[in-house]
């Protein structure tokens, strides 16, 4: 790999190197891919923390036997753990983007309905444990979901044109998908002379793929040319256009002759996330920053290994004393020993004679002290910190039991309060499963104030300002200025 400095590395891919070694780990891997392989659908999704929210057989009852049987055909084509290394993730800890609703398969109207594949994040508040859930969309009728924020699929995240990012029998067509066998061209509106802004963002957009890409959406939007719209950001879109000559020349981008109204614009379709920028995993390889032996098997498979890679060194685990200590003037050992941390140089009435001079407020051996230091807050913390952000519970308290050992009791100290904080954070999860709870306990309710009973709710309180706030309301809510800044007419 080649050396890099931290002022050298953007921010993004930092982001991306800590989701790549945390948010996915191989053991889920192995147990999905283990699952998955056997037929057992059902307990892969269940090894990469999704829940099934199907009943096959309710689906039969309503839909008939040809779609069911496609419908299983894709769930047994469903790799979880490689759609969750694919998931779209938000800055700056890398965790799933929260109240997203991601179609997998679309399956066109049966009767009044139409039927989607889809996958669902929680809100941020029920975040915990980084679970997703996958269900049968069957229209704006009968999927009403009043705990989900963004019940209805999001045209900007979609994986029905993507399916490599998540069917195992098309894993092959990622490096053609992604463009890794081509130039990189990433940087940012080179050749598209109307956004005007050139290099004015970070992210790295797949300029190259845009043509082909949009082909494909407009196809299955029933077009096969016309106009369509890249996200930039939360602010900026621009509105190309996907013109030939005729159908035996290669599709081509230029720039609308004449500007679009906004609410024309806004209904052109949309080009996905995942076509739009460069592939993370791919920039990864390119800056050496993750060696191709810590991807997806499927991902390192199908991405062809840069030039000059090396192949990434396995550190045994060292079985040493991990821990030296000045004590007394002596280099003294700190190590597990029967299942805890102990220091393994004193004599055990000797330690029970410094601790019961500790409790009654005496000065403790530097050795008691290490051990209580590495209790309350040791150098791995920010590795099980990361692993309780992501969900990888099972991880975190391997480390923990590494440090510490099984039958260690912990102190009070960061160490403490991040477990204990991650365990109440799954409970908020739970109750947003359950539907006992269908939105934040501190947001607003209608009778002015909250679900908890907090006081942010009361009759003054004035909600903020945003786009979901009807126009009439806006403009009666901006005439009615405070007593101290209205201008008297």
């Amino acid at each position: 790999m080649a050396p890099h400095t931290a002022n050298d590395i953007p921010p993004r891919l930092l982001m991306w190197q800590r989701v790549r070694e945390y948010a996915v780990p191989p053991s889920m891997i192995e147990t999905a891919t283990a699952r998955r392989t056997a037929g057992d659908w059902a307990g892969a999704c269940a090894a990469a923390k999704i829940d099934v929210d199907l009943d096959l057989r309710a689906v039969r009852h309503r839909h008939g036997t040809d779609f069911v049987s496609r419908l299983r055909a894709d769930l047994r084509r469903l790799s979880p753990d490689l759609l969750r290394w694919h998931m779209p993730r938000i800055a700056p800890d890398g965790l799933l983007r929260p109240g997203l609703t991601l179609t997998l398969a679309r399956y066109g109207t049966h009767g009044t309905s139409a039927l989607e594949l889809v996958v669902r994040t929680p809100p941020v508040w029920a975040d915990a444990g980084q679970r997703m859930s996958l269900t049968l969309w069957e229209g704006p009728v009968r999927d009403t979901p009043r705990r989900h924020p963004h019940p209805h699929p999001d045209r900007r995240f979609r994986l029905d044109l993507h399916r490599h990012l998540w069917d195992v029998t098309r894993c092959g067509e990622l490096a053609r998908r992604c463009g890794a066998h081509g130039a990189a061209r990433t940087t940012p509106f080179g050749p598209l002379p109307e956004l005007g802004r050139p290099g004015t963002f970070e992210v790295p957009w797949a300029v190259g793929r845009w043509a082909p890409e949009a082909e494909l959406l407009l196809r299955a939007e029933g077009r096969s040319r016309g106009a369509f719209t890249v996200r930039l950001d939360s602010r900026s879109r621009v509105v190309l256009e996907l013109a030939a000559p005729d159908d035996s020349h290669v599709p081509a981008l230029r720039p609308l002759r004449e500007p679009l109204r906004a609410q024309e614009a806004a209904a052109l379709p949309v080009l996905p996330e995942a076509a739009s920028r460069v592939l993370p995993d791919l920039e990864l390889l390119r800056a050496g920053l993750v060696p191709a032996g810590r991807l997806h098997p499927l991902v390192a498979a199908a991405l062809p290994a840069p030039s000059g890679s090396t192949s990434e060194a396995v550190t045994a685990a060292r079985t040493s004393d991990p821990h030296q200590v000045e004590c007394r003037g002596q280099t003294h050992r700190i190590a597990l020993r029967d299942g805890v941390l102990t220091a393994v140089d004193h004599d055990p009435a000797q330690l029970r004679r410094e601790e019961l001079l500790v409790a009654l407020g005496g000065p403790a051996l530097p050795c008691l002290r290490a051990v209580d230091a590495v209790h309350r807050e040791p150098e791995a913390l920010p590795a099980v910190r990361e692993r309780l952000r992501h969900g990888d519970v099972t991880g975190a308290l391997a480390v923990v039991e590494g440090l510490l050992g099984r039958a260690a009791v912990l102190r009070d100290g960061p160490l403490r309060d991040e477990l204990q904080s991650a365990a109440a954070r799954r409970i908020d999860h739970g109750l947003f499963r359950s539907g006992l709870v269908a939105v934040h306990p501190a947001a607003p309710t209608a009778e002015g104030g909250t679900a908890q009973g907090g006081g942010r709710g009361d009759a003054g309180h004035r909600p903020r300002f945003d786009r979901r706030m009807p126009p009439a309301m806006r403009s009666k809510r901006a005439a009615q200025g405070r007593t101290r800044t209205r201008v008297a007419r």
